[in-house]
């Protein structure tokens, strides 16, 4: 008596098609990725520039209330509450001119300054230091 062969079949990758798929997809990613950060470093500075011309809104906002922007001491945060240091506003906004203060898009508030009614608000960038040039240039609502 003669026995048959039977063909198992397994089901599954091998080792070899496993690793064709990740030199693939490791290629893939070495191609697309040099592409991207470019642009997700311009959609950054685009986010931090139209957060400062938001905050510069709501400052313009204080001053039409109050006649004065808030001193450099007392910051942004007085758009949020209203601000117990002098100049003590008269006309505050009731529940303020923000809900809550925005960090920049790489997680650092956001710089107030207000030299004689003349205000600057600044993002230092990614790297998180005043002044810098290229991607490091800090972004104001001067520019």
């Amino acid at each position: 008596m003669k026995r048959k062969a039977k063909l198992v079949r397994r089901s599954g990758f091998t080792l070899i098609e496993i690793m064709v798929v990740v030199v693939i997809l490791g290629l893939l990613a070495a191609l697309v990725v040099p592409r991207i950060g470019p642009q997700v470093a311009e959609a950054q500075r685009t986010t931090a520039a139209t957060q400062i011309r938001s905050l510069e809104d709501a400052l313009e906002m204080y001053r039409m209330h109050n006649g004065f922007y808030p001193s450099t001491q007392q910051g942004l945060e007085a758009l949020v509450t209203a601000p117990t240091t002098t100049p003590v506003p008269k006309r505050y906004a009731e529940g303020g001119y923000l809900k809550k203060l925005p960090d920049d898009p790489w997680g650092n508030p956001y710089v107030y300054r207000n030299q004689g009614g003349h205000i600057t608000i600044m993002s230092y960038g990614p790297d998180g230091e005043e002044g810098g040039d290229g991607v490091n240039a800090d972004i104001t609502n001067e520019d």
